[in-house]
């Protein structure tokens, strides 16, 4: 059988801009994604959840 593949949950453009907001961009382009501490991932959730819910809410 074939292998499913991941796709990925939050595009890299939506990543980007979310560390570039947080102000942890520099760290994700000189070390990569694995560099960030679970705080930061955290606070970039939270970021991209507070947006998804301000475009919903818009359209009520």
């Amino acid at each position: 059988m074939a292998k499913r593949r991941r796709s990925h949950v939050m595009p890299d453009a939506f990543k980007e801009e979310y560390a570039q907001e947080l102000g942890v961009q520099d760290v994700v382009k000189t070390n990569g994604w694995g560099e960030l501490t679970s705080r930061q991932c955290g606070n970039m959730v939270k970021r991209a959840i507070e947006k998804y819910n301000q475009q919903n809410n818009q359209y009520k």
